[in-house]
Parts: structure tokens; sequence; C-alpha cells
């Protein structure tokens, strides 16, 4: 497994990741309205600005396969998405320790917002919820989501 820094060419490939990934399972936690706020807001100008400015990883499997993807943003990590065929194989928690990593070089905490299905992987990481957020979307649905934390160095 490896994971690199993504390039402008594969801007696409980040965001099929994340688009994936939403579609799949986003639904079964959220209203239309929600997710497809969500599919809006992992845009490719949203996506270009990050990987333009050097925050945007790919997750490579040992066969080659782009599994997922992490953005970090000083000490917030973003659009952390694993296809789902390829979830429940640590390569979120790889994601997520591989940002750590990044963030605790220049921080001593790392931030997220973190959706519903995504809450409880990152509690078991030991993050804390310290703020919850809901978001009125065009249609009148709500996207919900804590603003999680968590030390990293003392």
């Amino acid at each position: 497994m490896d994971i690199r820094k993504a390039d402008i060419s594969e801007l696409h490939l980040v965001k099929d990741i994340a688009h994936r990934t939403i579609k799949a399972v986003y639904p079964h936690y959220y209203p239309a309205g929600a997710v497809d706020f969500f599919l809006a807001h992992h845009s490719d100008e949203h996506i270009r600005k990050d990987i333009e400015g050097g925050s945007v990883f790919l997750l490579i499997d040992d066969d080659g396969i782009t599994a997922g993807t992490v953005t970090v943003n000083g000490c917030e990590i973003n659009r952390l998405f694993v296809l789902p065929e390829f979830q429940g194989k640590g390569f979120g928690g790889r994601l997520i320790a591989f940002a750590e990593e990044l963030i605790s070089k220049s921080f001593s905490e790392a931030k997220l917002s973190a959706s519903f299905p995504a809450k409880a992987i990152y509690m078991k990481k030991g993050y804390n919820a310290v703020e919850f957020h809901s978001i009125l979307t065009e249609n009148g649905d709500y996207l919900c989501y804590d603003y999680m934390k968590k030390e990293l160095r003392k």
C-alpha cells in the first residue's frame, strides 16, 4: 500500500472516488438534498484548488488500484473517502494515520467534519465531537454533521 500526493491530471480520479463513495453510502444516512449537497461540495473547482495547493493524497493498494483519497489542509482532515469495495480493509484507518502524521509535524491537534457514516470510525480513532452543525439544503433537507478534534501530541 502506498500513499502519494495527487497531481492535477488525477482531479477526475479524486472526484470519482468521492462521488462513488457518497452515492453508495450517504443515501443510507441522509435525505436526497443532503446527498446532492455533498456531491456539489466535492466539485472540480474545490478539488482542483486542493490539488494545486498540494494537499490531496491518493491511497494505492498492493495491486496498483487507487482505493481512497484524503485532503489535508493545515490541521484539518478533509475529503477522506475509500471506495465502497475497499471499505473494511483498513484503508480508511491508514489514511487517517497518514493525515495525522502529516498534521502532527506542525500542529498539536487534528480537526475534521464528520458525516454520520464516518463519525463512529473517527470516535474509535480518538476523535471527540465538539460541535454539531446542520445546513439547510436547497430542497429543504438538512445536512447534519459533527465537528471533531483529536489531540496529537502533548
